[in-house]
């Protein structure tokens, strides 16, 4: 049985909570906070709501290779202000469950990734994770820290 992996990330922003959220449910803005060696696009169409459960959002991206790849999520759960939770439907994954929490705090909003995965393929796919797939995610995770602070600015200041 392939195992189930997790990464977590927390950032405080210096924003107001109603500023960040909308930030960050918009699925628009993912392309800003993805690497561009990942040609990461949304090719769903344009949604300038609230974000809500059962949203379906679809991107094309190249995480491997410079191959292109569809990958489908769905928004399953949402919280105002408070959380919101996207699990992929199509993808590399055979399992992708991403919350994304929100909290205010002195300076901000600390925002909190979590992310429960799993790669396919069994043996093979554990082999993927610990030769590349592990470190990708870090390196995603790490760049988005970074453009989020050249958005919004560090915190404290």
């Amino acid at each position: 049985m392939a195992s189930i992996y997790s990464i977590q990330r927390t950032q405080v922003i210096p924003a107001p909570q109603e500023e960040v959220w909308s930030y960050f449910s918009n699925p628009a803005n993912l392309q800003h906070i993805t690497p561009a060696a990942m040609r990461f696009i949304v090719t769903s169409a344009p949604y300038t709501g609230q974000v809500y459960p059962g949203q379906v959002i679809t991107y094309k991206i190249s995480p491997l290779a410079g191959i292109p790849r569809e990958w489908m999520t769905e928004i399953t759960h949402v919280s105002y202000l408070s959380y919101f939770v996207d699990e992929q439907r199509v993808g590399p994954y055979s399992i992708w469950h991403h919350e994304h929490h929100f909290e205010q705090v002195p300076g901000g909003v600390k925002m909190t990734d979590l992310v429960h995965y799993r790669l396919p393929l069994g043996w093979l796919g554990k082999l993927a994770h610990r030769l590349f797939v592990k470190q990708q995610l870090a390196m995603l995770f790490e760049y988005r820290y970074k453009a989020v602070e050249r958005i919004f600015g560090p915190p404290g200041l």
